[in-house]
């Protein structure tokens, strides 16, 4: 009995929380298995455990302490995101995005970084900014996706995190229903979704539409939660694929809001 008891600790102690936790520093930081420590993983991980309401540790005190390091703008906006969503008031981060935002609206170099600048902004509880908005509507394919940077070509990933970025400065209608109706395009028969066609499902991408239809109010896709759930490894960790297990910690850390039907920003 003693054995079976031992056994079933540890069958219930594999959550995904505890595995991100288990990769967790003294210091706050977190790490992939033999990999360094930073600032954007750990922006990543405290974002997965505080969707799932588990404890984040010293997350934010890490990165409240590298934020002098970070350079480029998405950096810069992911920590920001990260710190406010665990409850910091990352001033210097959100004066920074909004120094970024150009006469266009465009926050940043690419639509990516003006995608992140609306969602830090808005989970700091600030307003996106007008223009910022526009300059994302204007983006939008003809496809009804959206790219990384200018002129590029779509993928699930930066489409749903467009809509969940319009959906927080208050945009409804076509535009959301285009970016939604693209994304089920990327729908595969196992209930996943790939970053662009012929790809294949991965957990990522499969999270991120997970997100974009709980920010847009619509039914999450039937079989994505069960393809996510298919994905997960006895340690409480989660596969990029079926193919691929790689990057545990930054694939259960963007799978763990999807699965408690959090999108960003996280309230």
């Amino acid at each position: 009995m003693g054995v079976r008891l031992a056994a079933l600790a540890v069958a219930l102690a594999a959550t995904p929380a505890a595995f991100l936790q288990a990769h967790q520093a003294p210091s706050g930081a977190f790490a992939e298995a033999g990999g360094s420590q930073g600032p954007l993983l750990t922006a990543w991980a405290a974002l997965g455990l505080r969707a799932a309401g588990a404890d984040t540790g010293n997350a934010l005190d890490y990165l409240q302490a590298h934020e002098a390091g970070l350079a480029e703008t998405t950096d810069v906006e992911l920590v920001a995101l990260a710190e406010s969503a665990l409850g910091g008031r990352p001033t210097k981060l959100l004066a920074r995005i909004r120094g970024a935002q150009q006469p266009s609206g465009r926050i940043g170099p690419t639509v990516n970084s003006t995608i992140w600048g609306i969602l830090a902004l808005r989970q700091a509880g600030q307003p996106a900014p007008r223009g910022a908005v526009r300059f994302v509507l204007r983006q939008q394919a003809r496809s009804g996706g959206w790219a990384w940077y200018l002129n590029g070509k779509p993928d699930s990933n930066d489409t749903a995190a467009a809509i969940e970025a319009l959906r927080s400065a208050g945009v409804t209608g076509k535009p959301i229903r285009r970016g939604l109706a693209y994304l089920l395009r990327l729908r595969n028969r196992d209930g996943g979704f790939e970053l662009t066609p012929g790809r294949g499902s991965d957990a990522q991408s499969t999270a991120w539409a997970v997100q974009a239809f709980v920010a847009a109010g619509r039914a999450v896709p039937q079989g994505s939660i069960a393809y996510l759930l298919r994905l997960r490894r006895p340690d409480g960790s989660f596969r990029y694929s079926k193919r691929y297990a790689t990057t545990p910690v930054w694939v259960t850390a963007q799978v763990l809001p999807a699965l408690g039907r959090k999108p960003f920003p996280l309230r």
